[in-house]
C-alpha cells in the first residue's frame, strides 16, 4: 500500500482516534493504529476490543491495503513535522516494515498485519434512528457524571440509553446518585429500545460530539452499538445486564413537603465554600433547613469547622438532613438553568432537584447519616 497525503489532512483524524489506544495492553496490535487505503478513501482504526473508532479522509494518490502500525510513534512523527508538510506513507512488503517521508525526513516503522488487528463485526438484528449530535451531546454532558467507576455491579459502569418512538432518554447512577436526561423527539424506531454502553465508549462519544446541529445516525443491535458522525464512525460493545429500576428512586415532587427554589450558582458557592473542611473520606455536610434561611455547614477528624448561610424563601417545617457534598456540587454545576427547584421529605429520604420550572432532567442524591 502507499498514499501521499498533506500532514495537517493525516494528523486530524490520528488525534480523533487515539484516545482508544491502550498503551498497557495483553496484546501488542492494540497499541498499533489501523491505516486502511481503498476507494479513495484512508482509515484510521483504534479499538481496545471493547470500543472502536474509525476516522475517514479522502486521499488522491494512494494505492490499496491495509497495515497496522504503532499509534503513539505514528502521531508523534506527524505532529514533529513542520506545517503543511507533505507526507509519503508506505508499506514494504518484503520486510514487513512501514516507511514514513515527508522532505528530508525519513521513519521506518515496524508494523503487525492487519488480519491480527480485531474489528467491530456487523450489528446483528439492528434498529437504526438519526439524532442531531447537539442533543446527544446534551443528554450525555447532563448524565455521565454519575457513572460508577468499576463497579462489581458492572452495569453501572455504563449510561443507559433508552430510546421510544417518541422520546431518547440518558441515565446514569453509581448507586448514591441519579441523573435522568430526556429529550423529546420522534425518533422512527417501532420497538423500544434499552441499551447500556460502557464508560469508556460514553467518555470516547462526549469527546466526539459537538454542539453542532449535525445528524448522528445510531445503529443498536444485540450486542454493540453504531454511531457514525461524518466520517467518523464509533462503535461499542454493549453491557450484558439488566439496569436497575431507577424510576422507583425518583422522588415523586408534588408528594414532597419541603420545596425550595433558589439561585444555583450561589448554593454552588456556598457548598464548594462549605466543603474545604469536610472530611476527606466521607465529604459530608449538614443542610439546616428553616425559616427563610438555609445553613451549610462542615466539620473533619481535626474538629475543624465550617459554616455557611443563604437567605432562601421557605416557610415549611426546619429539617436536616445530610449529604455527600461532592454529589450536590456535581448536579449544581450540570444543571442548565439560573435557578434550581429542590423537594426534600426528611432526613432519611433521597433530595430532587431539577431545573427551575422543568423536569426534563433529574438529579437524585441520597442522604447521609449525620
Amino acid at each position: 500500500m502507499k498514499f501521499n497525503i498533506d500532514r495537517e489532512i493525516m494528523l486530524k483524524p490520528l488525534l480523533l482516534v487515539r484516545g482508544v489506544v491502550e498503551q498497557r495492553q495483553t496484546l501488542p496490535v492494540l497499541s498499533n493504529i489501523l491505516v486502511s487505503a481503498q476507494d479513495g478513501a484512508l482509515a484510521f482504526t483504534a479499538s481496545d476490543s471493547e470500543v472502536e473508532l474509525q476516522a475517514r479522509v479522502t486521499v488522491e494518490n494512494w494505492n490499496a491495503g491495509e497495515i497496522t502500525v504503532p499509534a503513539r510513534k505514528l502521531i508523534d512523527i506527524c505532529q514533529a513535522l513542520p506545517s503543511h508538510a507533505k507526507v509519503e506513507f508506505e508499506r514494504d512488503g518484503e520486510s514487513n516494515r512501514a516507511h514514513v517521508r515527508s522532505g528530508r525526513s525519513r521513519f521506518t516503522l515496524t508494523t503487525i498485519p492487519a488480519d491480527d488487528f480485531p474489528t467491530t463485526d456487523d450489528i446483528a438484528d439492528e434498529s437504526e434512528f438519526v439524532i442531531a449530535q447537539s442533543e446527544l451531546k446534551r443528554l450525555i454532558d447532563l448524565t455521565q457524571f454519575a457513572m460508577a467507576r468499576q463497579d462489581v455491579r458492572y452495569y453501572l459502569n455504563g449510561l443507559l440509553l433508552e430510546v421510544t418512538p417518541q422520546q431518547v432518554r440518558a441515565v446514569a447512577t453509581d448507586g448514591h446518585r441519579l441523573a435522568v436526561a430526556r429529550l423529546d423527539a420522534v425518533t422512527g424506531v417501532e420497538e423500544p429500545k434499552s441499551i447500556i454502553v460502557p464508560r469508556k465508549g460514553v467518555l470516547e462519544l462526549a469527546r466526539l460530539l459537538t454542539t453542532e446541529d449535525v445528524e448522528l445516525k445510531i445503529r443498536v443491535g444485540t450486542n454493540a452499538v453504531q454511531m457514525t458522525i461524518g466520517d467518523v464512525r464509533l462503535s461499542s460493545k454493549l453491557i450484558d445486564g439488566k439496569f436497575p429500576d431507577y424510576s422507583r428512586v425518583i422522588p415523586d415532587a408534588g408528594q414532597c413537603d419541603k420545596q425550595l427554589s433558589m439561585d444555583r450558582e450561589s448554593l454552588r458557592q456556598c457548598l464548594v465554600r462549605t466543603s474545604v473542611l469536610s472530611s476527606d473520606k466521607h465529604r459530608t455536610v449538614r443542610l439546616t433547613l428553616g425559616s427563610d434561611m438555609l445553613k451549610v455547614a462542615a466539620n473533619n477528624p481535626e474538629q475543624e469547622t465550617a459554616e455557611d448561610e443563604l437567605d432562601i424563601e421557605y416557610t415549611g417545617e426546619s429539617l436536616d438532613i445530610g449529604f455527600n457534598v461532592s454529589y450536590l456540587i456535581d448536579a449544581l454545576a450540570t444543571i442548565p438553568s439560573e435557578k434550581v427547584d429542590i423537594f426534600l421529605t426528611d432526613s432519611s429520604s433521597s433530595c430532587l432537584i431539577q431545573p427551575h420550572g422543568r423536569s426534563n432532567c433529574q438529579f437524585v442524591v441520597m442522604p447521609m447519616r449525620l
